[in-house]
C-alpha cells in the first residue's frame, strides 16, 4: 500500500509539473500584458523593458473599447508623447506579422552591425515561398550592410533579411533566438519568432502592442527612421566580375507613394507593411500630428490592401485635434 500511494504521488506530481509546463509555453489568448510584466512567469526589469513608465499600458477593458468597422482582426494606435492609447482592439491577440517582423531584423542589425562591413555572398539565398519578394543579389555579390538594411525595408526583400540575420548570427536559427532574446527584454512576451523576415511559419507569431513595444524601440533610431521614409531607393553592389550593379526599388508603403491620401494634418514618417496569405495586409507606422505629438499605429490582418489603406485612414484620423 506504501508503495502504490508513492506511485500514485508521484504520478500526481509529474501530472502537475507536466500540465505547468504546458501553460508557461503555450500562447494563451486570454494572456495580457500587464500579466507578464507584473507577474512572476516573466521576470523582466524595468530597465530592460524599456522603463513602463515609458510606456502605453493598456487594459483589456481598454482593448475591447474600440469597435473595429472595416474587417481588420487588430488596430491599436498610441499616443507616443502622452504613452496614451487612442484607440486599440485585439492587440493581445496571437496574430502572423509577415514582413511587419524585419523591424526586429532591423533594430539587431542597426545595434549590433556595422553598415559600412562589406558581404560577399557565399550561396545563393534560396526563398521559395510563392510571391515572396527578394532582390536580384546572387552568390558572389558583394554588398554593404547597410545596402542589405535599406533594400530589406523599402522593397521587403526576403532574402536580405536573411543575409542580414547570416552576417550577425551565421545562421537563420540562431538570429532567431537573438530575436526572442531582444524581444523579451523590450516586454514583447507574446512574440515568438522563428525566421528574420515572416515568412509564414504557425510558431512565428506576435501581437499588436508586442509590435509597438519594438517599433518604439528601433524607431529611436534615425538611420531606421530615415530609411522607412524613403519613397525608393537604389542598391549599389559589385557581382562576381566586379561590375557594379543598380537595382532600382519603390516602397511598398502606399502612402509615401501617394497611392492613397494621408489624412489632412499628418506628418507621415514611415513604418513596414506586411502581407501573407495567412497574414493578410498589415502594416506599422509613426507618425506626428500639427501639434507635434508622436504616434505608433498598427493594422493587423486586414484582408484587402485597400481595406488597410482605409482603416489606417481612419486610425490616423483620430491623432488630430479637432
Amino acid at each position: 500500500m506504501k508503495i502504490h500511494r508513492r506511485l500514485c504521488c508521484i504520478g500526481l506530481i509529474l501530472v502537475l509539473c507536466l500540465c505547468s509546463g504546458c501553460r508557461s509555453l503555450s500562447f494563451q489568448m486570454e494572456d495580457r500584458f500587464e500579466d507578464y510584466y507584473a507577474g512572476s512567469r516573466v521576470n523582466i526589469e524595468k530597465s530592460e523593458a524599456g522603463m513602463a513608465e515609458d510606456l502605453a499600458v493598456l487594459s483589456p477593458e481598454e482593448d475591447r473599447a474600440f469597435e473595429l468597422s472595416t474587417g481588420d482582426y487588430a488596430d491599436l494606435v498610441i499616443n507616443d508623447s502622452t504613452n496614451s492609447v487612442i484607440a486599440s482592439s485585439h492587440c493581445f491577440d496571437k496574430l502572423y506579422p509577415a514582413s511587419i517582423t524585419k523591424i526586429m531584423t532591423a533594430l539587431l542589425t542597426l545595434e549590433r552591425g556595422d553598415l559600412n562591413d562589406e558581404i560577399t555572398l557565399e550561396h545563393n539565398t534560396n526563398v521559395t515561398e510563392d510571391g515572396a519578394v527578394v532582390s536580384t543579389l546572387v552568390m558572389g555579390d558583394t554588398v554593404t550592410v547597410g545596402e542589405v538594411l535599406r533594400t530589406m525595408l523599402v522593397k521587403s526583400a526576403n532574402d536580405c533579411a536573411v543575409i542580414l540575420a547570416e552576417y550577425l548570427a551565421g545562421s537563420t536559427a540562431k538570429f532567431a533566438d537573438m530575436m526572442n532574446k531582444r524581444a523579451r527584454e523590450l516586454g514583447a512576451t507574446h512574440t515568438h519568432f522563428v525566421n528574420p523576415n515572416g515568412l509564414h511559419d504557425d510558431d512565428h507569431y506576435t501581437t499588436a502592442y508586442d509590435l509597438y513595444l519594438i517599433f518604439k524601440e528601433v524607431t529611436k533610431n534615425d538611420t531606421f527612421v530615415d530609411i522607412v521614409s524613403m519613397k525608393d531607393n537604389t542598391m549599389v553592389y559589385r557581382n562576381r566580375y566586379g561590375q557594379e550593379v543598380h537595382e532600382y526599388m519603390q516602397s511598398t508603403n502606399h502612402f509615401l507613394l501617394n497611392e492613397y491620401p494621408v489624412p489632412e494634418g499628418v506628418v507621415m514618417f514611415g513604418g513596414k507593411t506586411g502581407t501573407t496569405s495567412m497574414a493578410n495586409s498589415c502594416l506599422i507606422l509613426m507618425t506626428e500630428n500639427g501639434d507635434g505629438e508622436r504616434f505608433f499605429s498598427v493594422v493587423l490582418g486586414a484582408r484587402t490592401k485597400e481595406a488597410l489603406y482605409r482603416s489606417m485612414s481612419d486610425l490616423l484620423k483620430k491623432t488630430v485635434k479637432k
